[in-house]
């Protein structure tokens, strides 16, 4: 991996840096009420890797003064019992987000599940209200990762109107929100995925390239336009040398040379999408205050 150069778009220093920020409202919201923003995340089983992401969370939560709640419910929880659990949330008044930590076991439908948090408290920004007013550009709770992709874009490019933007990838957790977000910005969007035909045709057209395919080192430098600006959202586990190695969907070493700047995996968006949920819980907390919350950290 290379590290020191000034192609690498570093997302834990922006992280850190918009962290600073978040704080601020963090300390505007307890001076008013007397009490931190609260955010309560539900894990459901004892899958490793949402461990991980759910710790990192709670951690990054506590950094700046985020009241945090984990609710740790067993793996063969009823669907119908974790819908009432989201209730109390929905129903507390000293808790401003509900994140349930995702995959969930198969006997559970998530759509139940995102459809039950009410919009007001829903961090992620899956709810069908949320994701409708984000469409509409109406201003709404966006999800995590597409908000944290458009902050690293808009550190690198202050204006991005008129931009050519391909997204490899159209789930409702990443491409479509991405897409709604950078239409927004006035740019060209092309909402691509693994079934587009003539994907690398399309790809090498992008002034910005978004990878959110989720397969391992997909993006080759053959579906690079030359200094383009890559922002790599997949996350990958693959076995290198009889070792796990966390690789992107982009080809990193291959496609360095041929870009202008690039995220790495880790340490680009990932830490960055963490960011952004803590900037929706303090967000989330003034809009059930009807307060207004000025978009001014972006």
């Amino acid at each position: 991996m290379i590290n020191n150069s000034d192609k690498i778009i570093n997302g834990k220093l922006s992280a850190d840096n918009f962290l600073i920020k978040v704080l601020k409202k963090v300390e505007d919201f307890e001076n008013l009420y007397e009490r931190p923003p609260c955010l309560a995340v539900i894990i459901v089983g004892n899958d490793p890797a949402s461990k991980i992401y759910v710790k990192k969370k709670i951690k990054t939560a506590k950094k700046i003064n985020i009241k945090s709640i984990e609710i740790q419910l067993p793996k063969d929880i009823t669907e119908a019992d974790l819908l009432k659990q989201i209730d109390k949330l929905n129903y507390s008044e000293n808790v401003d987000g509900i994140l349930v930590q995702l995959p969930l076991p198969k006997h559970i439908f998530t759509e139940n599940v995102i459809n039950t948090i009410t919009p007001l408290k829903d961090v992620d920004g899956f709810h069908p209200i949320n994701f409708g007013n984000l469409c509409l550009g109406n201003d709404s709770i966006v999800p995590c990762t597409p908000l944290g992709c458009l902050y690293l874009l808009k550190n690198e490019v202050k204006n991005l109107s008129g931009f050519n933007v391909t997204i490899v990838g159209r789930s409702n957790i990443v491409g479509k929100p991405m897409q709604a977000l950078l239409i927004k910005e006035n740019c060209t969007v092309t909402l691509a995925h693994s079934k587009t035909k003539s994907l690398r045709e399309i790809t090498k057209k992008a002034d910005i390239l978004i990878s959110a395919i989720g397969k391992p080192e997909y993006i080759t430098s053959e579906y690079i336009k030359p200094n383009s600006i890559i922002i790599d959202v997949g996350i990958n586990r693959i076995v290198e040398k009889e070792k796990n190695k966390l690789v992107g969907d982009v080809k990193f070493e291959e496609v360095y040379q041929l870009v202008k700047k690039i995220t790495p995996v880790p340490g680009g968006v990932g830490p960055m999408t963490i960011a952004c949920l803590m900037y929706n819980t303090v967000k989330a907390s003034f809009i059930r205050k009807q307060k207004e919350f000025r978009e001014s950290l972006f």
